[in-house]
């Protein structure tokens, strides 16, 4: 792995205004990277992921655990590679752009070392790749939030860093202009080739950009995994009930002619061979995820469910219902089926990834 962290561990010392350093900011967290890969870290505030991103720029010193960087330890094993020696970039929420200096100027700043045609050089070539090489000579507040996200990031690639770190990079930008950038950003990311760990609490931002994502929780990464299967196969109770729109539902798995079966108030499913079926659930019973994206409106369907709730999203609605068994479902359904509250419509499962948990108590 090109980025290695190795049961990483964070410690802040108590405040003495009713907080403790018992439990850790950061707790055992591992993962790789790969050279050129774009990982993302995601979580709730206070998770902890901002400050695994400050252990690896060296602005803090970990308690204890690894982090290599193409080879090189950069802490652990007694060794502490200060920030400025990492040869790592950064991109902060707030830009943290000089208002004194034109938009090259900004992009220029880290290249005092480089002779001054090649450093004008590479400032003209990372500008047009960010798009902005119309605004050399402008002040940054003449531009975008969005056009200065991207000079930024073109002053923190002016250096050619080996591994970069954005920390919630778009926070301050509207939803539509932030997805719009985050595949932007990955698209100027593996045209440089760059490796580089962003942070985000967006769900969108993180699957738009990310070759592996990590979801966080109280200081720990519950899952680190392709994005399609930390939707689909989520490890934990919480990556499920984080990630994306769904519920809970109480099952059972029962042994039908054909091989086990799950049984959930909108039928039996027995599509199973990935689902997770420990010997415990025999007796106890399970839950069952079932996503929005799992629950299809079928009005010759026997199952019926009454609208409780109902969210506009443009091409489509984000029904909450309740079937007749009492239990709640989410679904979504295209915006042309205008249903009322209070309405009871036809709904049935097609449920591709099984996915189960002990019932909780």
């Amino acid at each position: 792995m090109f980025l290695q962290l190795d049961a990483l561990t964070l410690r802040y010392p108590a405040t003495g205004l009713g907080e403790t350093a018992d439990r850790p900011a950061v707790d055992a967290v591992s993962f790789g990277l790969a050279r050129g890969e774009i990982g993302v870290l995601i979580g709730p505030s206070g998770c902890g992921k901002t400050s695994v991103l400050r252990s690896i720029a060296g602005l803090e010193r970990p308690e204890s655990g690894r982090i290599v960087l193409d080879g090189r330890t950069l802490t652990g094993d007694g060794v502490h590679v200060l920030p400025e020696q990492r040869r790592i970039g950064m991109v902060f929420q707030d830009y943290a752009l000089f208002p004194h200096l034109t938009v090259a100027q900004n992009v220029a700043f880290g290249l005092h070392a480089l002779p001054r045609a090649e450093r004008e050089a590479r400032v003209a070539r990372l500008l047009d790749l960010v798009g902005l090489g119309h605004a050399a000579q402008r002040a940054p507040h003449q531009l975008s939030g969005g056009q200065q996200q991207r000079i930024a990031l073109a002053r923190a690639l002016a250096p050619q860093p080996e591994l970069l770190l954005l920390d919630e990079p778009f926070s301050s930008l509207d939803v539509d202009l932030r997805e719009r950038l985050a595949q932007e950003l990955r698209a100027i990311l593996k045209q440089t080739g760059t490796t580089a760990l962003f942070v985000t609490h967006d769900q969108l931002e993180a699957f738009a950009l990310g070759d592996a994502i990590g979801v966080m929780h109280r200081g720990r990464l519950e899952q680190w995994d392709a994005p399609y299967t930390l939707y689909h196969r989520p490890a934990t109770r919480f990556v499920a009930d984080f990630i994306g729109h769904g519920v809970f539902a109480p099952a059972s798995i029962v042994e039908g002619p054909q091989g086990p079966r799950v049984r959930t108030p909108l039928g039996d499913l027995a599509d199973l061979a990935e689902c997770p079926l420990p010997d415990a659930f025999a007796g106890a019973g399970c839950e069952i995820l079932l996503r929005a994206d799992d629950i299809v409106h079928d009005d010759a369907s026997p199952v019926k469910a009454r609208i409780e709730r109902k969210a506009f999203r443009g091409s489509e609605f984000l029904y909450t219902l309740q079937l007749q068994t009492g239990e709640r479902v989410l679904a979504h359904v295209p915006s042309h089926h205008n249903h009322q509250l209070g309405e009871w419509i036809g709904i049935r499962a097609e449920v591709d990834h099984v996915v189960t948990f002990p019932r909780e108590a």
